[in-house]
């Protein structure tokens, strides 16, 4: 059955169009998916964020079995602030990519919706070694993410204290807005600046009506501008880019392992990766003919299939094709000349670093 966010009225009401996103019914769009994208990039948009899972890990071994459990360096961060990391398999495989926050007396991972359960099953398997509890805190939790250049001007008349705007990218604190307790995290899925905000789930429509009373209001946006904002910044999305079948390596985040360290579950098949080298890797491209690339369509070179398109759409900055595909390894560097099987038509394209889009002078 397909669940629904406290809000779900309120989307509703707005008119927005719905649809299944990881089981969840949620706001594909409410105006057009370009008029959001430019909402955001522009001055501010919200998205309900309710579906992603929250897991709550406690105990006097948190630190060393987080160490265990995810790939990046947990010592690297202190209580207020966050990181984003990976859960693996044994054999390398990402279970999820995902934010885990040191808390004064805890730790929350914020894990995407599909893998809610597949990251409580890996956490309680290898918390049998530690003294630890885990615990699913999702169906409590609602999260709306605010995101934009005047997200200060949506939030701040709504805050109890100024603290969190004072905020760097990936702490978090914990204030009330409009009388709603919260935990604020700067931290967002777009290359903007921005807020995302967890709170009780029954009272999220009481922040979401403060937040449209607002002299700022944010556009109400949905998951297609969500994820042509991410795409333009060439942030992967699981089940996209990231599966069980590809790997840290493959994917391009090395960077997000602790390979000195390689206490993670799952370091030994990384390592091995790293020193051989993948077959394939995850680039970033856009398109120098018309058309717009969708996900399973074929990357040619040559003559020759060399990859699949794992995300795309047209950029409305760059007013042309985006997207990222796993291409072979060799041809993965920037500014390799590829084509993409648009409908039995081969339409060029060019690899590219990411980001796609410079969003540095809005960012920290």
């Amino acid at each position: 059955m397909t669940r629904r966010t406290s809000l779900h009225s309120r989307h509703e009401t707005l008119g927005a169009r719905m649809g299944d996103f990881g089981g969840w019914s949620m706001p594909l769009q409410y105006d057009t998916p370009r008029a959001e994208h430019l909402a955001v990039r522009e001055r501010v948009g919200v998205f309900d964020v309710s579906h992603m899972g929250q897991i709550e890990v406690v105990g006097p071994q948190s630190g060393a079995f987080l160490a265990r459990a995810l790939t990046n360096d947990i010592t690297q961060i202190g209580p207020g602030q966050g990181q984003y990391t990976l859960m693996l398999t044994d054999d390398g495989g990402i279970i999820d990519d995902l934010i885990v926050y040191w808390l004064v007396d805890r730790a929350m991972l914020v894990v995407n919706a599909s893998n809610i359960e597949a990251c409580l099953t890996r956490l309680q398997e290898l918390a049998a070694s530690f003294e630890v509890a885990v615990s699913d805190r999702s169906p409590e939790v609602a999260m709306l993410a605010l995101q934009g250049p005047a997200w200060v001007d949506a939030i701040g008349p709504l805050l109890a204290t100024p603290g969190p705007l004072t905020l760097d990218y990936f702490e978090i604190t914990e204030d009330q807005l409009a009388g709603v307790p919260a935990l604020v995290a700067r931290t967002g899925y777009t290359g903007e600046p921005g807020v995302e905000v967890m709170c009780p789930w029954d009272q999220a429509p009481a922040l979401w009506d403060a937040l449209m009373r607002g002299m700022a209001a944010p556009a109400p946006c949905g998951l297609v501008a969500r994820d042509m904002l991410r795409t333009e910044m060439g942030y992967p999305l699981y089940g996209n880019e990231l599966t069980l079948d590809r790997t840290p390596i493959e994917a391009g985040l090395r960077w997000a392992c602790d390979i000195d360290g390689a206490r993670f579950a799952g370091a030994e098949a990384v390592l091995a990766q790293a020193e051989s080298g993948p077959a394939e890797r995850l680039t970033a491209f856009r398109m120098t003919d018309p058309g717009i690339p969708r996900t399973g369509m074929d990357v040619m070179h040559g003559g020759e299939r060399v990859g699949t398109v794992t995300s795309g759409t047209l950029s409305p900055l760059l007013d042309c094709g985006i997207g990222m595909a796993y291409v072979r390894a060799d041809l993965a560097a920037p500014d390799t000349e590829l084509s993409i099987d648009v409908r039995g038509r081969q339409r060029a394209g060019r690899t590219a670093r990411r980001p796609l889009v410079d969003r540095s002078p809005r960012t920290d």
